[in-house]
């Protein structure tokens, strides 16, 4: 939806108002039979039909375009009222330059910032109104260090508020120690098996190098074997050649 032209001040040329809701551009794009419309209503307007609602040509959503430069200069230089005139606002300024202000102007009505309360209120009274704000939050006068809604004054209990916020923690820190307690447990079951599992590999190292001494031992016995039979063979032929 457009800007409703009443809140213009002066003649708006009939180009710079929607063809659809016939208010003045808001967001505007143009077709290419030039005719311009407001953001929302052609897209709305397409969702139902595929031409324009002026000449019936037809048009599709990627064949929309920005409004020409000199129309959107023409556009951003027309002067309207602030939406909060019905509320004593009287700025009047450019249709470039009303969002700006309407976003800080002091007759705007915003929500209350406490939460819980429903209530909304001008900008410019919003001190007042939070300074005697049945939800706003203070802290405790008592020295117990909560913070209270003045709705529950009457209802605060410090000894019972810090009994539970006692028993909460006392939870919390079960809960912790549990979970620091199963951690723990969970770290040296993996510790463990990564123990047998080496003792095991170590274990199977200690067999192997135990097999290979024991057949370096058969091979040294039978090489020693070997050279007796040879020192024996070389005495032999060493009497026989001295009988010859």
């Amino acid at each position: 939806m457009g800007y409703d032209i009443e809140r213009f001040v002066g003649y708006v040329n009939e180009g710079l108002l929607c063809s659809i809701c016939r208010d003045v551009l808001e967001d505007p794009l143009q077709a290419p039979c030039e005719h311009a419309f407001c953001t929302a209503c052609i897209h709305g307007w397409l969702v139902h039909h595929s031409n324009c609602p002026e000449d019936r040509q037809v048009i599709d959503v990627s064949l929309l375009r920005p409004l020409y430069r000199y129309m959107k200069n023409d556009l951003n230089r027309l002067q309207l009222h602030c939406r909060n005139r019905e509320y004593g606002c009287e700025m009047v300024c450019s249709l470039e330059s009303i969002d700006r202000h309407e976003r800080e102007c002091e007759y705007s009505q915003i929500p209350c910032s406490n939460a819980g309360c429903t209530v909304q209120i001008e900008r410019r009274n919003m001190d007042g109104h939070l300074a005697v704000c049945e939800y706003r939050s203070r802290e405790c006068p008592n020295g117990c260090g909560y913070t209270i809604l003045s709705a529950e004054d009457t209802q605060h209990n410090c000894v019972a508020e810090l009994r539970t916020e006692l028993e909460l923690l006392r939870s919390e820190m079960i809960c912790r120690v549990e979970e620091a307690k199963h951690e723990m447990e969970s770290r040296l079951d993996s510790q463990r098996r990564h123990m047998v599992q080496k003792e095991s590999i170590l274990q199977n190292e200690i067999e192997e190098l135990k097999s290979q001494m024991s057949r370096m031992m058969s091979d040294v016995r039978s090489l020693m074997a070997a050279e007796r039979q040879h020192r024996q063979e070389l005495e032999q032929a060493e009497l026989e050649k001295r009988e010859l």
